[in-house]
């Protein structure tokens, strides 16, 4: 089996990644993950997906890498991760009783070809009418301070929800792993 390299430092896609029962490794690209001008949310994810797999195929010249990237979409408001409660709070408030679409861009290099399969995979978060009280108390229980839409949907932040939508709930975690078993299989790999 070609190595594979999970070109992330989040603890998130890393306990995803491992569910398959796949040795890989994990590495954090140096990439500048700022929206460009213009730029639509699914472009956004697309491209950093990519950008991150590339940014390690040096180091890793014949070896499958997967890149991912997450936001969340209110409206036409893209919500990034807040890294504090004041964000967290102004984020969940804005989301209450409203419909949360998140999108995250999967992409899988194989270095030695250079060639990459990349996706977008969306998930649907229809939020609860919570008031702010109720909102601060959640984010004092779990600060979700590094999620984009600020909550946790493996843990607690189920709780913020009336009902989702979406062909892979572990999109919404960040690392679509369903999509992933489809590429993996493109590129070789079968699961299990």
């Amino acid at each position: 089996m070609r190595p594979l390299i999970l070109a992330s430092s989040s603890a998130y896609r890393h306990a995803l990644l491992s569910r398959l029962g796949l040795p890989f490794q994990a590495e954090a690209p140096d990439v500048d993950e700022r929206r460009e001008s213009g730029e639509t949310p699914s472009t956004l994810v697309t491209r950093l997906a990519e950008t991150k797999a590339r940014a390690l195929a040096k180091r890793y010249p014949n070896h499958l890498i997967i890149g991912s990237d997450q936001v969340a979409v209110l409206g036409d408001q893209v919500l990034g991760k807040p890294g504090g409660f004041e964000k967290a709070l102004e984020q969940l408030t804005a989301a209450s009783g409203r419909v949360v679409t998140f999108l995250t861009g999967l992409a899988l290099l194989d270095s030695h070809s250079g060639q990459c399969q990349v996706d977008v995979v969306p998930f649907t978060v229809h939020m609860r009418q919570l008031p702010e009280n109720v909102l601060a108390r959640y984010l004092r229980a779990e600060q979700p301070y590094d999620c984009a839409g600020s909550f946790k949907a493996e843990g607690l932040g189920v709780s913020l929800f009336e009902r989702t939508e979406g062909a892979d709930a572990t999109s919404l975690v960040g690392l679509p792993l369903i999509r992933l078993v489809g590429m993996l299989g493109a590129a070789g790999i079968a699961v299990p």
